[in-house]
């Protein structure tokens, strides 16, 4: 029998695994602690980790899995950034679910930028107090603006649909040309600084890399318009967010909506409220008018669950059946 042993769950992963392992029949653990050299040991006898985004399978975890008798790292989501790919021990594979449910998010990214567009927050909080004046809820309308899309894959193309939808002009960067796709779409791809220069909204939607780590920093900011609209529900790591709040208090930036943070993995997606510990970048963020941030929920619907879930589950038992899996990282 199988043995998997889950790192940083919540109910709904329990749920939602315990409803997929019916079929399977895997012995599988679950624990709410993350995934890092210190809690590596504790795989000792199981043949699978299944671990989430803010898991940590660097090089000296990932060493440990496998002199544990660790053989396949199983990633509950489709980014990668968080295992160290290149120091991968033989011994060690990592299967990923690559296409979860790109509507998901790019949804979630649509609903970030019409919240801070159109004050959405602020409006609810004041109509709940019998407030019902429009002062300081100015918004614009997104109709003929253009917006720059960071990332082509999957999901930067359902938010490239939803955006044409609202009769936008499409600017788009990513390193893979799709040059029948711009041509089918009616995009059109430029580099990064037109992209900055153009774009009144800009919607990340590209994996993290060593190459575009901190790549929205105070450089890239200064060639954007002023006012601009940033989005981010990729990866935190994205945008620098010294240079963010610095710009923001500047006034350079007009919204900015975030599912992720360059620092989110001991807040995102726990309870911080009783907690006196706190960081300063993202307190900062969390006190300006202009920003909306969520818990790294753009992947939360019943739909991309159920993917996620079914689709986690048939790697492990094809690879523990057949060795062969379609979603291998490497």
């Amino acid at each position: 029998m199988v043995k998997i042993l889950f790192y940083d769950t919540k109910e709904y992963d329990r749920e939602l695994f315990d409803k997929y392992n019916k079929k399977y029949k895997f012995k599988i653990k679950y624990l709410e602690t993350k995934l890092n050299s210190e809690t590596a040991p504790l795989a000792k006898g199981y043949d699978a980790v299944c671990i989430f985004v803010n898991d940590m399978a660097d090089k000296e975890t990932l060493e440990i899995l496998s002199d544990e008798g660790v053989k396949l790292v199983v990633l509950r989501c489709a980014g990668y950034n968080n295992v160290d790919i290149k120091n991968l021990p033989d011994k060690l594979r990592v299967v990923r679910v690559p296409g979860y449910s790109p509507y998901a998010v790019a949804e979630h990214a649509v609903a970030l930028l019409l919240s801070v567009d159109r004050k959405i927050y602020k409006a609810y909080q004041r109509t709940k107090k019998y407030n019902f004046t429009l002062n300081g809820l100015l918004g614009f309308d997104i109709h003929g603006k253009t917006v720059g899309v960071i990332g082509t894959g999957k999901i930067g193309r359902a938010f490239i649909n939803i955006m044409k939808g609202f009769g936008t002009n499409i600017l788009a960067y990513d390193i893979y040309k799709d040059e029948k796709y711009e041509k089918e779409s009616g995009i059109k791809y430029v580099e990064l600084d037109e992209l900055y220069e153009k774009s009144d909204i800009i919607s990340l939607h590209c994996p993290l890399t060593a190459d575009n780590n901190n790549m929205i920093n105070k450089e890239a900011i200064a060639k954007m318009k002023d006012g601009v609209v940033i989005i981010n529900t990729s990866r935190g790591k994205l945008i620098n967010s010294n240079d963010l709040v610095e710009e923001l208090g500047k006034g350079k930036i007009g919204g900015l909506g975030l599912d992720v943070f360059d620092e989110e993995e001991e807040f995102f997606l726990n309870d911080m409220s009783n907690s006196y510990y706190r960081n300063t970048e993202l307190s900062l963020l969390l006190s300006m008018p202009n920003v909306v941030i969520t818990s790294h929920q753009a992947f939360f619907t019943k739909e991309a669950l159920s993917q996620i879930g079914k689709i986690s589950m048939e790697n492990i038992y094809n690879f523990f059946k057949t060795g062969k899996c379609e979603n291998f990282v490497k």
